[in-house]
């Protein structure tokens, strides 16, 4: 006689029973093929067991080929020190091992990248729904990132890569302060003097000003993680840096028009021909400008993104500019020379209209589309050796400017019997590991089975 309800398991069933100890309609058997009280089904947990297996073999086996591919000591016996290239004699010789040590850099960095990147793309490929109820439990290192690929990095590397970026914040907002400090020093100084040089160097500061500003503006918006921001520009705002510099480049290269407009009807007959004296505030204004200009420009030039590159060339054109805007009204005021001081200044403004509208044709190219540099070719096809042991080949490597940055398209070919899973894990993780370069703002990665079909792109698009 059993009181209350009792459950027992005797021979893998499971039975109710009732007060009198009679099971009757309340008898329930769960085969164990078909599932228990909680909806799992172990002959599908023995499935999924062997499919999980399957899966990690089969990554095991495509890491080993990818990440055991390249032999590092191989490639540093290639690396010239800086003691032998001291000893090379030959210029040419000098720069060719120069180029060298270069390049393997380069392919360092790419070896870099995949070996921390490829190990934890690949472990998040194949997500574990264990309960079956259509959520992954286990999504893999990229999903806790939020696909962030630069976590995956080492400590030295994402150091570095901090310290460019801090340097970089610190290059703009210096600039903001000291742009400020010259603009007011000079515009005092231009009002004790009607030398065109002066104001052609006070209308350079104004500019420069407003370069950093509009530079200044352009990183904060870049780095704003605000989801409606996210919506509106899918593939993020990085345009918009070079974007800025192009429309400060147009309004430098217009301002300086007028300047040299203002310089030859001064020189023609009918002009104001008269020596121009500097006063002491003026040359002290001058001189702390190219002073300070020449510091910031060491400074920015050691940082290497466009957008601080953009500063360490507007300050190096100040250092010029200034340098020659003291000395043509000071030479002209010990000479007597009443048209040195304007044709210094139309020579100036030559030269910002030359410098700038240069500036302005490379950012135009770049945002048209302009293929990558050399370098960073050869480094997209470098990376794309490094999965050679995956695939059968490449159709194309095309790598090209969209901004600043690099869009990398890959065409790998493939056996056309090779599971979609493979090929999906071949390509996506070639993919991040191009995208985990610094120089490479995001990659297309398409998969082909022939290298006699059509490239994938209408002509009329190109």
């Amino acid at each position: 006689m059993v009181s209350g309800h009792r459950r027992e398991l005797l021979s893998g069933n499971s039975y109710s029973y009732d007060a009198n100890g009679d099971s009757g309609d309340a008898y329930r058997h769960l085969d164990l093929e078909n599932g228990n009280g909680n909806g799992v089904h172990p002959r599908r947990r023995f499935r999924d067991a062997i499919e999980t297996t399957i899966n990690n073999k089969q990554a095991a086996d495509m890491k080993k080929l990818l990440l055991e591919n390249v032999d590092r000591k191989a490639l540093e016996k290639f690396r010239k020190s800086d003691e032998e290239l001291k000893r090379i004699q030959s210029k040419k010789v000098r720069r060719f091992y120069e180029e060298q040590n270069r390049r393997l850099d380069d392919w360092l960095e790419v070896d870099m990248v995949v070996m921390s990147v490829a190990d934890d793309v690949l472990d998040s490929m194949n997500p574990q729904d264990r309960d079956h109820d259509g959520f992954a439990e286990e999504r893999g290192p990229l999903y806790s990132t939020e696909e962030n690929i630069e976590v995956f990095l080492p400590d030295d590397e994402r150091e570095r890569r901090r310290k460019a970026a801090r340097n970089a914040k610190w290059a703009i907002n210096i600039n903001v302060v000291v742009n400020v400090l010259l603009l007011a020093a000079k515009g005092i100084a231009a009002i004790y003097s009607s030398s065109l040089s002066l104001i052609a160097s006070l209308v350079d500061s104004a500019l420069d000003l407003l370069c950093t500003l509009i530079i200044w503006t352009t990183n904060k918006i870049v780095g704003w993680k605000l989801l409606r921001l996210k919506k509106k520009f899918p593939v993020g705002r990085r345009r918009l840096e070079p974007l800025g510099i192009l429309v400060f480049s147009i309004i430098m290269v217009v301002s300086f028009l007028q300047v040299l407009q203002e310089s030859v009807q001064q020189l023609l007959p009918g002009g104001k021909h008269e020596t121009v004296t500097l006063p002491p505030a003026a040359i002290f204004g001058m001189v702390a400008t190219i002073v300070v200009k020449g510091i910031i420009w060491i400074g920015c030039a050691r940082v290497k993104t466009t957008q601080v590159q953009a500063l360490a060339q507007d300050c190096k054109t100040d250092v010029y500019f200034n340098t020659f805007s003291l000395a043509f009204p000071l030479i002209g005021s010990k000479l007597d020379v009443w048209w040195l001081d304007p044709v210094g200044a139309a020579l100036l403004s030559l030269f910002i209209i030359f410098d700038w509208a240069g500036t302005c044709l490379e950012n135009v190219t770049r945002l048209t589309g302009a293929a990558a540099d050399d370098r960073t070719a050869r480094k997209m096809m470098y990376m794309a050796y490094r999965f050679s042991p995956l695939v059968l080949g490449y159709k194309e490597v095309k790598s090209y400017h969209a901004g600043d940055g690099v869009w990398v398209e890959v065409d790998i070919l493939l056996d056309e019997k090779t599971p979609l899973k493979r090929a999906h894990d071949i390509a996506e993780t070639l993919q991040y590991c191009l995208e985990g370069l610094n120089e490479v703002d995001r990659s297309f990665v398409t998969m082909d089975y022939t290298s006699a079909g059509p490239t994938g792109h209408a002509t009329e698009n190109e």
